[in-house]
């Protein structure tokens, strides 16, 4: 082995390393500072030129992402989200229902706003609700967690990693959903049961039909939120989904359709530009582009190209393969890392059933462990900021079977494709 691709694996390994823990011993670095050093340090070392380096960077995820974050960013200014979980809620008669809400209401807004944004906002608010009416809030976040993955998996724009396989894929977004839709469906469903049978200590609230309905009314009428001033944004996000669907037809790639979508929020939003902006998660997209430039530089050098070359046949075996790989990996790694790692076997193998596989395995596997997914993080360090605790226990206790359950169904679904 070269001196050089001795040098770009040991700054992979620290660099994954700093990724799957937060950080290294006695250094002030994130995950995200790790990729962002690990990257500059390749380059410097001569893993990967500067020119290639940029080139390796998927600038049409990126984009998707910065043009849905900037929407996201104006509808959670404009207390559309707000809006949207004091309406579920409010139409809640007991803690059964109050859990399909939740449950459904977060799947679905997470397929549609990118789940991590989803959950950042609709936790406070589940808290909430929780507290007023004497409620363990546990439950209901549980829900949130699992159901913001399962659910992100329906479309492309559900989290990062159907973004990067979607794009990178060329699956169009409509064909994407036909073959998701099921899958996060009865994921949700399973979620719900499992949550119910892990969680018997529910407490009643017969006949608080009335009561939720006030609370939500008295909510609706201090919360920062006002519909009118939104709907330019509103309407302009349900255009961007529309075209999204019919992308294809009118030559326009999903990317560009996001960034035109946010062009124009930022154009009618009564917001200031700058207050826009300050929601964009910049960090992450560095942290992507980051991660891309890693993987290409260790795929340039050599280092892994038995790794990199690996076979995966267009069929049960290889799908089966990929769930593996995904219910192991992204635990390890986390689904977005993961998914950037295997890029290069996903595109020699050039198969839609195993891109698809891939996007299943890698989104439902993030809800079998703490680490899994980065929502899953995001619910948990939210909840403590408002003064609950959720266990370890307690989330594997409904985590395991979860995953179990909905791997086994997604299987069955994809051997009927």
């Amino acid at each position: 082995m070269a001196l050089t691709q001795i040098i770009t694996l040991v700054i992979f390994v620290l660099a994954y390393l700093g990724i799957i823990f937060n950080g290294l011993p006695k250094m002030n670095i994130d995950r995200k500072t790790s990729a962002y050093i690990g990257c500059v340090l390749m380059i410097v070392f001569g893993s990967i030129s500067f020119e290639d380096a940029i080139k390796s960077i998927d600038f049409n995820t990126i984009a998707l992402l910065l043009g849905m974050m900037i929407i996201i960013s104006a509808l959670k200014l404009q207390g559309v989200f707000e809006f949207i979980s004091n309406k579920a809620i409010s139409s809640a008669q007991n803690t059964s229902k109050l859990l399909t809400l939740i449950v459904f209401v977060t799947g679905i807004a997470s397929a549609f706003l990118v789940n991590d944004a989803v959950v950042l906002l609709f936790t406070p608010v589940i808290i909430n609700i929780c507290k007023k009416f004497s409620l363990n809030p546990i439950p209901f976040l549980l829900g949130e967690i699992f159901s913001s993955n399962a659910g992100s998996l329906m479309a492309i724009t559900g989290n990062p990693q159907n973004m990067i396989i979607g794009i990178t894929s060329g699956i169009s977004y409509a064909k994407f959903m036909f073959y998701m839709l099921p899958i996060a469906v009865v994921s949700m469903i399973i979620i719900i049961f499992v949550i119910k049978h892990t969680n018997k200590e529910f407490l009643s609230l017969n006949g608080a039909k009335s009561i939720i309905k006030t609370t939500a009314a008295r909510e609706e009428k201090t919360a920062e939120y006002d519909i009118k001033s939104a709907l330019p944004t509103l309407v302009i996000f349900l255009l961007v989904v529309v075209g999204f669907f019919i992308g294809k037809i009118l030559n326009l790639s999903i990317p560009l359709i996001a960034l035109v979508g946010s062009a124009l929020v930022l154009m009618v939003s009564k917001q200031k530009a700058k207050d826009v902006f300050e929601g964009v998660d910049w960090s992450l997209l560095l942290f992507f582009a980051s991660l891309f430039i890693i993987v290409a530089a260790v795929k340039q050098s050599g280092v892994l190209a038995s790794v990199f070359e690996l076979s995966l046949k267009d069929n049960m075996l290889g799908v089966a393969i990929i769930f593996a790989l995904s219910l192991v990996l992204s635990q390890v790694l986390s689904n977005v890392p993961y998914t950037i790692l295997v890029l290069p076997i996903m595109t020699l193998a050039n198969s839609q059933l195993l891109w698809l596989a891939l996007a299943a395995s890698s989104t439902l596997a993030g809800n079998l462990t703490i680490v899994g997914a980065m929502a899953n993080l995001i619910v948990i360090e939210q909840a403590e900021k408002e003064g609950v605790k959720i266990s370890s226990r307690a989330f594997y206790k409904p985590a395991i079977t979860i995953t179990i359950l909905t791997f086994a169904f997604a299987l069955v679904m994809f051997a009927i494709y």
